[in-house]
């Protein structure tokens, strides 16, 4: 009698599982993912939307939205390789931490989540007036965290049930020199102030 009822339980779980789901995580490599994770959200928020300046409230003139993506427009110039390059590479560990912190989940629902954040960045730009809102920075961020959506399942096709601790880890490394990194940007003498923000901040990273 106990055969079938767990051979159900088995095909409940893998008719429910996402595919993103991969072996069973423990517990500390939950939390140490879920830190990295947190941090990982917040250096990330300061880069888009400060662009690792102290944070400011800018002026209402520095507000500007590029709807057309990627190429020149009557009000901004085309965007630069380098840059739309970069906007794919911030995001791609937002897809490889989604799929080891809700690894159940379907993919429409992590690349919904991954565009939104990304929008809600953009839009934080304009509200604050701290920089250019473009349609270009939500495509490049939504194909970078599905890129790591995409590299998660390879490593999980490849670590299975060491993923979590494999993948954590390497994160945590990389996590680590970027935080270092940012205070070594943080604490060097001031360049040059963005416009409409306060004397005494970074210098911005992306053109106007």
């Amino acid at each position: 009698m106990s055969g079938p009822a767990i051979g159900s339980r088995r095909s409940a779980e893998v008719a429910t599982a996402g595919p993103l789901a991969g072996g069973r995580v423990s517990a500390p490599a939950n939390v140490l993912t879920g830190v990295l994770f947190a941090v990982y959200l917040v250096l990330l928020t300061w880069l888009v939307v400060w662009k690792l300046h102290v944070p400011y409230i800018g002026d209402a003139s520095v507000r500007e939205i590029k709807l057309i993506p990627f190429v020149r427009t009557a009000g901004a110039g085309s965007n630069a390789p380098f840059e739309v390059i970069a906007n794919v590479a911030v995001f791609i560990p937002f897809g490889v931490y989604l799929g080891l912190v809700v690894p159940s989940w379907r993919w429409w629902k992590a690349i919904f989540l991954i565009a939104g954040t990304s929008l809600a960045m953009e839009l934080a730009q304009y509200v604050l007036a701290v920089g250019k809102t473009d349609v270009t920075d939500v495509i490049a961020n939504t194909a970078g965290g599905l890129a790591g959506l995409g590299l998660i399942s390879v490593a999980r096709a490849a670590l299975r049930s060491r993923t979590a601790l494999v993948m954590s880890l390497v994160l945590g490394v990389g996590t680590a020199l970027v935080v270092l990194a940012c205070a070594v940007f943080a604490t060097a003498p001031p360049l040059q102030s963005p416009p409409g923000s306060p004397q005494g901040v970074r210098i911005q990273l992306r053109a106007p």
